[in-house]
């Protein structure tokens, strides 16, 4: 069963950073669960909120601040708000890494990074998980490149989220973990897809996982799964 760190080691470093990530690799994850937006001019930031304000000493909605802008903010006084070719280069291949699109806008830059990475960087397809809960920004990256491993986002609907999941040959469902039992499990490992339950903290949560035998765990704390 995959280990997935949630925004990298978010139960022990600040959420999104790259210290965050290299520990969550420290930590032998398989994988790791980020978040991207775009910057006004264009970069692709690797933030969960639509604004800075939670997690950095700054304020401001990130698709209207430059990626200079954003890097002259700090996170904890110490850390800069990555962007996703830095996360890349951190990771090195060192684990697969899982990218959730904010909203649509992001889909083509994303693609087109994964393709870079691909072709100049000898990763491998293997390497990235493109998911959301925007299925609209799921449809245009596998419109956009069918290579591309995708993973449909769902909170509320499994029934909807499988059939959907289906429709566009994705390779992963990410569920509310609240939302599985062994029936659901089973019926989506049934027809190919992975399950990877977010975002599972609890150590009862994590048993109760692991007995449904779920591919992957998405979680705040790897030392626990």
């Amino acid at each position: 069963m995959l280990k997935i760190g949630h925004r990298g080691s978010k139960g022990y470093e600040p959420e999104n950073t790259l210290v965050s990530f290299e520990k969550a690799i420290a930590m032998e994850a398989d994988g790791i669960e980020l978040d991207v937006h775009l910057s006004i001019d264009g970069h692709l930031i690797v933030i969960h909120d639509e604004t800075i304000d939670r997690t950095t000493n700054g304020k401001g909605v990130v698709n209207q601040l430059t990626l200079q802008e954003l890097k002259s903010f700090t996170i904890n006084e110490k850390h800069t708000i990555p962007t996703l070719d830095e996360v890349l280069d951190l990771v090195n291949q060192r684990c697969f890494v899982n990218i959730e699109l904010k909203n649509q806008d992001t889909a083509e830059k994303v693609v087109q990074l994964i393709e870079h990475y691909i072709s100049e960087k000898n990763w491998r397809k293997e390497h990235f998980i493109v998911s959301s809960f925007d299925w609209n920004a799921v449809q245009q990256v596998r419109f956009l490149n069918s290579d591309i491993r995708i993973g449909v986002l769902t909170e509320t609907d499994i029934d909807l989220a499988i059939s959907f999941a289906r429709f566009m040959k994705a390779e992963a469902l990410h569920p509310d973990f609240q939302l599985l039992t062994k029936d659901y499990t089973t019926k989506i490992q049934e027809k190919g897809i992975l399950v990877f339950p977010w975002t599972v903290n609890e150590i009862d949560d994590i048993q109760k996982m692991k007995s449904l035998k779920v591919d992957g765990i998405i979680t705040d704390f790897l030392d626990r799964v």
